[in-house]
């Protein structure tokens, strides 16, 4: 028989070889990027108000709508307009913003009867509403949203500056009993945690619609959503992706600035809403698709050669010396980020939701390479 060119005896050392290096890079990202939002601090700069036009899109959204907008409309601040584009609603929604109208002198309404043929999804509405704003910032938001203050404006708006055009704020899901609220909860968390501590280290890649703000300048400047007006997503995240950049980016996570929906309520509605907003990230910059390949490639390589090397039963005290020393980085240095984003309660159980949206998200992404998802509503 030949003899195996395979020395089995080098496997758990190559194990351990790939964990430390999974390990090292987690550590640096926990230290150098994350722990950004931990210690950040909201700036309290006076700066002069402008006006401000809040968009919000709605199909079909009678209920939403009834609900949440007098909160917008009745915001703390002295020069706004609201404009919702009433997108090809069918129910009872152009009623109810008329009589809302009579009452709210700053309330405009917008009605698209169809779509045009080569625009798809949430794009074209947007599209229209900021055209039509009057004024050049533009704070964005859903039906579904209600601002956490009636300082929501004003606390979005005081991140502009004569260098910063966009405006990245946190869009959170209420609170409810029940394991599916907590990952929905915790995933929002922990994108959030990405893209504004990205962009406090000066590489901001995304937004999120529910809490957005822009000049329309900028979004002239680089012709809407035209680069992209073909993927029926990314109206919000594909945008920032294309025109964000470390001089003209800020992030808010002032507490009333905050707006707040509520997730959904099955899993199986809830896995929709993420294979669509899963499907726009491999349209990123290619360094953004590095940076957070290299996030989620280590993280899984972590976890896989933990659990491994623990089969092995392999020199037990180093491996577990260094899942603790991380553990304990990852509690340090997320505690910090949740408390900034007001999530303190998910703190207790993080290494358990991020390994279930580890696998849950890698499921998705596999997903979505066989069967796209569907458009925004």
């Amino acid at each position: 028989m030949p003899e195996s060119l395979i020395d089995f005896r080098l496997i758990p050392w190559s194990l351990f070889l790939i964990f430390s290096i999974a390990f090292f890079l987690q550590v640096i990202f926990y230290w150098v990027i994350f722990n950004r939002l931990g210690r950040y601090k909201t700036e309290n700069i006076s700066v002069k108000p402008e006006g401000v036009s809040v968009v919000i899109c709605a199909h079909n959204e009678y209920e939403r709508l009834k609900e949440n907008l007098p909160v917008i409309l009745e915001q703390n601040y002295p020069e706004f307009e609201v404009l919702v584009v009433n997108h090809t609603s069918d129910d009872e929604t152009s009623f109810l913003l008329a009589e809302m109208e009579k009452q709210y002198p700053m309330l405009k309404t917008i009605v698209i009867k169809e779509d045009l043929n080569f625009f798809s999804g949430k794009k074209f509405p947007l599209s229209i509403g900021i055209k039509s704003a009057k004024f050049d910032r533009i704070l964005l938001t859903d039906a579904d949203c209600c601002p956490s203050s009636n300082e929501w404006i004003s606390k979005m708006q005081s991140g502009f500056s004569a260098d910063k055009e966009i405006v990245l704020g946190y869009g959170p899901y209420r609170p409810y009993k029940g394991l599916l609220n907590k990952l929905i909860r915790f995933d929002t968390a922990h994108i959030a945690i990405q893209y504004l501590s990205y962009a406090l280290a000066g590489l901001p890649y995304m937004g999120v619609g529910r809490n957005l703000a822009y000049v329309k300048k900028l979004f002239f400047r680089h012709k809407g959503f035209i680069s992209h007006y073909k993927i029926r997503s990314g109206d919000d995240d594909l945008f920032i992706n294309h025109v964000a950049n470390r001089k003209n980016t800020a992030i808010m996570v002032d507490p009333d600035s905050f707006n707040f929906s509520d997730p959904k309520q099955t899993f199986g509605k809830w896995i929709t809403q993420k294979k669509r907003h899963l499907s726009t990230s491999h349209h990123y910059k290619l360094r953004h698709q590095i940076l957070l390949g290299f996030y989620a490639g280590s993280l899984w390589l972590f976890y896989g050669s933990l659990v491994l090397l623990l089969a092995f039963h392999w020199s037990v005290f180093p491996v577990i010396g260094l899942y603790l020393l991380r553990l304990f980085t990852q509690y340090l240095v997320w505690s910090g980020c949740m408390r900034r984003l007001n999530e303190k309660d998910l703190v207790p159980f993080l290494p358990f939701y991020e390994i279930m949206m580890l696998l849950l998200n890698s499921g998705l992404l596999l997903s979505n390479i066989f069967r796209k998802p569907r458009q925004w509503k």
